[in-house]
């Protein structure tokens, strides 16, 4: 396979991806603006709320763990999700641009500390104050990211 068709495929990864996130995120704002509330702020939103969130942040780094392998290829064994995240912020001279900004890694750092969090906390209480700060995190993010990834999109173009 070409290089230029390997790249062609890796773009459209980042188009298959956006598109997943827009699907999640119409979801997630017809979950705000429709169930929560008629549910109120109870168990069962906050597990859709968390839900949501992990699969937004599984979904950027399934991305993330694509773009390595074309690029890099080489994680940590131990601690290799914040090793990925941290590498998608990384200008590798002569190879490519940084993926996402550091901005953009503070608050996904964020949605990835509470993925760890839900996958090893085995109770539904959640606490509401986490998921409203989540909440703003995540419109924040999402303009950030549509920015990164056009830009880190156009640059593929480029090669």
């Amino acid at each position: 396979m070409s290089e230029n068709r390997e790249i062609a495929d890796l773009r459209k990864e980042i188009n298959k991806t956006v598109s997943v996130l827009s699907n999640i995120d119409a979801f997630y704002k017809d979950f705000l603006e429709k169930t929560l509330p008629l549910l109120g702020k109870n168990q069962t939103s906050a597990i859709v709320q968390a839900e949501i969130f992990t699969d937004f942040y599984t979904c950027l780094e399934s991305l993330f763990l694509k773009i390595s392998a074309f690029f890099e290829n080489e994680l940590k064994k131990n601690g290799w999700h914040k090793d990925l995240l941290h590498k998608m912020t990384l200008e590798i001279r002569e190879t490519r641009i940084p993926v996402i900004s550091d901005k953009t890694y503070s608050i996904l750092l964020e949605f990835l500390k509470f993925r760890h969090f839900k996958r090893y906390y085995h109770e539904f209480d959640y606490d509401w104050d986490k998921l409203e700060y989540l909440q703003k995190k995540y419109i924040q993010v999402n303009e950030l990211f549509k920015n990164d990834v056009e830009r880190f999109s156009n640059f593929l173009a480029e090669l």
